[in-house]
C-alpha cells in the first residue's frame, strides 16, 4: 500500500484522541472549545462550510485563512503489517480482547502521532488506541492484532465489517454536497464554530471516526 506523507493536519485528527483526534476535549481557552463535527456536506460557499451532522443538525463552520483539506480513504485489514502505527477505536468484550469500531492506518511518515490509549467518543465506553502493531494474524474467529504502546500491550479483534482506512491526499474539490467529512475546530462562547481543517471521504466513504 502506498503511504505518502500528508498535511500535518492530520496530527490534530489522530492524536487524541482521532483526530484531536487529539481531539481534546478540554478547554482551548475561557471563551473557546475544541469540538469535533462529523457529517455531510450541505455546501461550501467561500468561507463558510455547512454539515449535516451525523446527530441531524445543521453546523456552519467558519473556515480560517489557509485552512487544508485531507483526505480518508478505505483500505483493509490485509494492509495492517507488523510495524505499523495505527489508531484503533475500540471496545471492551466481557474477559477477551477488546473489539475495535475501527481502525486508521497512519502514514509512515506520522508514526508515533498521539501515542497511548485513552477515552473516545465514537461510542459510550469506547477507546482510542494510537500504537504499533507488534503481532497481526489471522484466526478463524478473524483479525486479531497486538498492539504496544508507551511499554504496554494491548490486543484487539477485528471483525470483517471494521472501517479500516488510511490518510490520502485531498483537495477543495473533493468538499463537494454529500461528501462525507469530520472537523475538528473551536467552538466560541457565542456558539459560533471556526477551523483551520477538514478530512473529507474519498470515492463515497464515510470517515469512521
Amino acid at each position: 500500500m502506498s503511504r505518502k506523507p500528508n498535511s500535518k493536519i492530520f496530527t490534530t485528527l489522530a492524536a487524541g484522541g482521532i483526530v484531536a483526534l487529539a481531539l481534546s476535549h478540554a478547554v482551548e481557552a475561557q471563551d473557546s472549545q475544541r469540538v469535533r463535527i462529523r457529517g455531510a456536506i450541505e455546501s461550501l460557499s467561500g468561507d463558510q462550510l455547512v454539515v449535516k451532522t451525523r446527530e441531524g443538525s445543521d453546523a456552519t463552520i467558519t473556515l480560517k485563512a489557509g485552512w487544508k483539506v485531507g483526505g480518508i480513504r478505505k483500505a483493509s485489514v490485509e494492509d495492517i503489517k507488523p510495524g505499523d502505527f495505527v489508531g484503533v477505536a475500540s471496545l471492551p468484550k466481557g474477559n477477551g480482547p477488546d473489539g475495535a469500531i475501527e481502525v486508521l492506518i497512519f502514514p509512515a511518515s506520522m508514526k508515533g502521532t498521539g501515542e497511548g490509549n485513552r477515552p473516545w467518543d465514537a461510542q459510550p465506553n469506547s477507546q482510542m488506541t494510537n500504537a504499533t502493531v507488534s503481532n497481526a494474524v489471522k484466526s478463524v474467529e478473524g483479525h486479531t492484532i497486538t498492539l504496544t504502546y508507551q511499554g504496554k500491550e494491548k490486543t484487539i479483534t477485528i471483525a470483517d465489517a471494521t472501517p479500516i482506512v488510511t490518510l490520502a491526499p485531498a483537495t477543495k474539490d473533493d468538499l463537494k454536497t454529500g461528501a462525507g467529512v469530520i472537523v475538528t475546530g473551536e467552538k466560541a462562547a457565542d456558539g459560533s464554530i471556526s477551523a483551520s481543517q477538514v478530512a473529507v471521504g474519498l470515492n463515497g466513504i464515510t470517515p469512521p471516526m
